[in-house]
């Protein structure tokens, strides 16, 4: 395995989160919606407009979404955390207070006990971040 790539569901917001991550992380959006895809024919009018796939492609990092939940519909969890490293202290703080918008901030950015500034919290889209840098570069 190469790279570990976060892959995540959305209920009909995928496009917002998604520009909203790439506001917070920088890279380049694709979207393809619904309307696009070769399945486009069977799909009610309203679906036209759900992500079928997004993808915020930076040299560092691919993070993945859609809008195409399951048959059981979403389930939020906190079975899951996206972990972020960063080489500076001042881009993990940068990018903590972006992504804080509207966030249940779980733990300020602060310097842990083991040795690394962390910070965490759950954005406004359900979804659950580890923030660390192990020391400026």
């Amino acid at each position: 395995m190469k790279k570990l790539n976060p892959y995540l569901t959305f209920n009909g917001n995928c496009r917002e989160a998604m520009k909203f991550y790439q506001k917070c992380f920088g890279g380049k959006l694709q979207l393809q919606t619904a309307g696009t895809s070769p399945m486009s024919e069977k799909m009610p009018a309203k679906m036209k407009k759900t992500i079928v796939h997004a993808s915020l492609i930076s040299e560092n990092f691919v993070l993945m979404g859609s809008d195409m939940v399951a048959e059981q519909g979403l389930i939020k969890g906190n079975a899951i955390a996206i972990s972020m490293s960063f080489a500076t202290e001042k881009t993990l703080r940068s990018c903590y207070k972006k992504l804080s918008y509207g966030a249940q901030q779980t733990y300020p950015v602060q310097h842990s006990f083991y040795g690394i500034l962390f910070g965490s919290l759950t954005d406004r889209y359900g979804n659950h971040w580890l923030l660390n840098c192990s020391k400026d570069q």
